[in-house]
């Protein structure tokens, strides 16, 4: 591990996961990259590696959705973290989750807040690309459960 890979682990970050429908396929993927822009317009930020299928499939699909994950669904982070994983439909299959109706992808249910969102700006940044985007619907949120962080390349819960 490189030394500003370690630095970067002291820094606890949020559990999201991202899915988007890219035609009759669904695909998502586990980040703790994800920040708040903007209120007005509601905009986030999310981080990708440029050289994913998924950041692929978001420069060609603007909507998507964003499950911020609760403390008890660290195996669904980890399903969607895996490399090689099937396609976003079997990994939620069991798991209370529906499409959104903004961006028709798959929400996750049981997190602590799920969001949709439309991109409107793609942006370069060494081996990543960044995708801010305006907030469509907060699908729910749920003060009383607890986040989901990774910190020290571990997931933990808060509280």
């Amino acid at each position: 591990m490189s030394e500003f890979t370690e630095a970067m682990a002291q820094l606890a970050g949020g559990v999201a996961v991202v899915t988007v429908r890219d035609g009759r396929d669904d695909v998502g993927v586990t980040i703790s990259a994800l920040l708040s822009v903007s209120l007005a317009p509601p905009l986030v930020l999310i981080s990708l590696s440029s050289g994913g299928y998924l950041s692929e499939v978001l420069c060609r699909q603007d909507r998507w959705a964003c499950s911020l994950l609760s403390s008890g669904q660290a195996a669904m982070a980890s399903r969607f973290a895996a490399p090689g994983r099937p396609s976003a439909r079997h990994l939620v299959a069991g798991a209370p989750h529906h499409r959104g109706p903004h961006s028709d992808a798959l929400v996750l249910e049981d997190g602590v807040a799920a969001l949709e969102a439309e991109t409107v700006q793609v942006v370069p940044a060494g081996d990543h690309t960044l995708f801010i985007a305006q907030v469509l619907a907060v699908s729910y949120v749920t003060p009383s459960l607890h986040p989901l962080v990774r910190l020290r390349g571990r997931y933990r819960p808060l509280g």
